[in-house]
């Protein structure tokens, strides 16, 4: 965390410090989010898990040089996954979708082609996220009697760097601070900005040692976005 924190400090002022070789420019983005949960320590998914949601916010260009960048901003983004034991058509079954809404603030370092009214671009950085908002919906049935339940996603401030205590556990209860890389890559035309988005998550859901069978669950996401530019 602290790494992570000290990596987007040091380019946010490259970024307010430097001279830019360009006008710095404001992007208002959104699109979906193709989000999972790791299932193992090698960090794999499970693709028939994955969940659909959003992200929208806004981000900022910050020339460096004419061909590399500082982006940097605020996104709301849903993350989660969903989790399935059983089969619908059996007597007991359960499924579960964990949605749960970050504030996340991306730092990337984006290089650029120079010239032409079509550029392409590929960048990455780190990430901080700090968890607001998200619902969990539990269905399934139980010796064939059906039930489904809707609850708001609790967080809790669980300090990652903490390895002997645990807050919570679960999709229910999920650390409210989550952090990671991210990397991306795009067409940028006069207006508009299309990009292909990649998270990965480097802290667990739960942290504590004592949660070692959680050590694997972090986030995982994919997003597809449009961004005008201002």
């Amino acid at each position: 965390m602290k790494i992570a924190k000290t990596v987007i400090t040091a380019l946010l002022l490259i970024a307010f410090t430097g001279t830019f070789a360009q006008k710095p420019s404001v992007i208002i983005r959104g699109g979906i989010n193709i989000a999972n949960v790791t299932i193992t320590n090698d960090g794999d998914i499970d693709e028939a898990n994955s969940l659909t949601s959003f992200q929208a916010g806004i981000i900022g260009d910050f020339p460096i040089i004419s061909i590399l960048s500082i982006q940097t901003g605020a996104l709301v983004t849903g993350k989660g996954s969903k989790t399935q034991s059983g089969d619908p058509s059996s007597l007991n079954y359960s499924k579960a979708t964990s949605n749960p809404l970050y504030i996340e603030i991306p730092a990337n370092l984006v290089v650029k082609t120079p010239t032409g009214p079509i550029k392409f671009f590929a960048g990455a950085g780190p990430y901080i996220a700090v968890g607001i908002a998200g619902k969990l919906k539990n269905e399934g049935k139980i010796v064939g009697v059906s039930y489904s339940n809707e609850e708001d996603i609790e967080f809790s401030n669980d300090d990652p760097t903490t390895l002997d205590y645990e807050e919570g556990a679960g999709f229910g209860i999920m650390r409210r601070f989550d952090y990671g890389l991210n990397g991306l890559a795009g067409i940028q035309l006069t207006k508009a900005v299309l990009t292909v988005h990649y998270g990965l998550g480097l802290a667990k859901l739960q942290s504590g040692s004592n949660s070692s069978a959680d050590d694997r669950n972090k986030h995982r996401v994919v997003s597809f976005t449009l961004g005008i530019k201002l």
